[in-house]
């Protein structure tokens, strides 16, 4: 096992819920993140807004996060989520270098997986497990394609992404899928 490979500390807890932030929660961002269990985590991305509005928003997004003890990751590259203070970041591409931040990856299938763990990330958001708002009608890896991809995944913590709520992520066993994400399901309601 190499050292990209290796579970990240024991002294580092990981959220097993993690909100994905865009730009439909319009003014409910700030309220959907207090609205969060404390040590939850957010994966920022708002990919839409200018450079400065991003920013600014996300000093916004970190400074309710730390009040809430909440991991936040900036969806991006690590220079870019170390120059902002994130605790991690989110991406899908090239080799992922720091052990001190926080990693994930999104995957939709096999292959994505394979290269999520060579890279060493330590959260592999897995999608769409169910239908979505996001991509209606896009073909989903149901809980049958879930469980497969996370039995494959190592020490690699994976996260159900993709048309989960609180109820079907109960649904789920916490030793094979980690944690679960959503957008809608925790846009306006508590968990």
């Amino acid at each position: 096992m190499s050292r990209r490979q290796t579970p990240r500390p024991d002294n580092v807890k990981l959220p097993r819920i993690w909100l994905m932030t865009d730009s439909r929660f319009g003014d409910d961002l700030l309220p959907a993140i207090k609205r969060l269990p404390p040590g939850s985590g957010v994966i920022f991305r708002h990919y839409d807004l200018t450079p400065e509005a991003r920013r600014t928003l996300f000093r916004q997004v970190r400074r309710l996060c730390r009040q809430r003890n909440h991991k936040l990751l900036l969806a991006g590259a690590e220079a870019e989520a170390r120059r902002w203070r994130a605790d991690g970041y989110h991406a899908r591409a090239g080799r992922l270098r720091s052990i001190r931040m926080i990693r994930s990856a999104p995957v939709h299938n096999q292959h994505e997986l394979a290269e999520a763990r060579r890279n060493g990330v330590d959260l592999v958001f897995v999608s769409p497990v169910f239908e979505t708002a996001s991509h209606p009608g896009s073909r989903t890896l149901g809980r049958t394609g879930l469980i497969a991809l996370a039995r494959m995944a190592g020490f690699t913590k994976v996260v159900a992404l993709g048309g989960m709520d609180s109820s079907k992520a109960a649904l789920l066993n916490r030793r094979i899928v980690y944690g679960w994400a959503a957008i809608n399901a925790l846009r306006l309601k508590p968990v």
